[in-house]
């Protein structure tokens, strides 16, 4: 029988490389999306003709039972959320109620509708925040310092009591930092491979970022929703950290893309405080030995094949005269 898999999100990064996963995989694969007028489905539209779209909202829950419903999935990948952290600051109850209530609204859905649903919960590693010990594990405790980091720590936790409460196959990934090219401009990865496009293309010649000490531990996504799918094969629901245990300072990043195109940073990066956070998570770097023993897991691209891989794409795209 063919497996059925329903994506919240799945116009986003993620849910666009789970999409393309999953049919590789066999699956019959649907996507939520909300009815607004500036539904962007760029990164799905080659594969658009190939899944099915479904109308719902994760401030709704009744939408979301007419669509799981409709649909009968046997797995949900929650990657629904308010996901941009300098965002949540401006629209913190906005983050709370999408990122954090929205996932207990499909959580309760799934229960009513069908709790043999396998469901995967996007956790982060802004959960950890002002890291308890380096590097972070699924024990490691959390301190998040962002609205975004805590709503994601409510939905983590949600997640966790509805597992153990109602015996839900219900399981959270803490994915630290995955990129791709096609990341969000907003993002900073995306922000320093588009830029530095167009300065080496003479079309700008500046880019302005905030803290280049910030430390993160960077992936790339096309590994990490691997990962979500091989967790929901598992006979019992866990907690995964996903990461590549390495990390590497925002200046690192800045240093591998401008070196990539033969440039030297030094000419072209400004600092700018209106790009500093309130409240900075510092060093963020992973232990996903875990994942690594139970689910076979491990990451395929590194650190610099990503950064090259995004400026080679946006390349392509100025050239081509497409917008980000």
């Amino acid at each position: 029988m063919t497996k059925r898999a329903l994506i919240t999100g799945i116009t986003g990064q993620d849910g666009s490389y789970l999409a393309e996963f999953l049919l590789s995989q066999g699956y019959e694969v649907f996507g939520l999306v909300r009815r607004t007028s500036t539904v962007n489905f760029n990164r799905i539209e080659h594969i658009q003709d190939q899944i099915t779209l479904i109308p719902g909202d994760m401030l709704d829950q009744t939408s979301l039972q007419l669509a799981l419903q409709q649909c009968e999935p046997q797995e949900v990948y929650n990657l629904a959320a308010q996901s941009f952290v300098q965002t949540s600051w401006t629209q913190p109850v906005f983050t709370g109620d999408v990122t954090a209530l929205g996932v207990t609204r499909l959580l309760d859905a799934i229960r009513h509708v069908d709790p043999a649903i396998r469901f995967y919960q996007a956790s982060s590693s802004e959960m950890f925040g002002k890291v308890r010990e380096v590097p972070q594990r699924e024990t490691t405790p959390f301190y998040p310092r962002s609205p975004y980091g805590v709503a994601k720590v409510y939905g983590h936790w949600i997640t966790i009591n509805y597992r153990e409460s109602y015996n839900l196959h219900a399981t959270s990934g803490i994915l630290f930092n995955h990129e791709s090219p096609r990341r969000g401009i907003e993002f900073v990865t995306r922000k320093v491979t588009y830029n530095v496009a167009k300065i080496k293309l003479g079309m700008a010649d500046e880019i302005r970022l905030g803290n280049l000490d910030s430390r993160r531990d960077w992936g790339f996504a096309g590994d990490y929703v691997r990962a979500m799918w091989l967790m929901l094969q598992q006979d019992e629901p866990d907690d995964y950290v996903i990461s590549t245990g390495q990390t590497h300072a925002v200046q690192e990043l800045v240093e591998v893309a401008f070196d990539y195109v033969g440039l030297d940073w030094h000419d072209y990066v400004k600092q700018d405080p209106r790009f500093m956070r309130p409240a900075e998570v510092d060093l963020l770097v992973g232990d996903s030995s875990k994942a690594g023993k139970q689910l076979g897991w491990e990451p395929q691209v590194s650190f610099e094949e990503l950064i090259h891989m995004m400026i080679d794409a946006d390349l392509k795209i100025l050239q081509a005269g497409e917008r980000a």
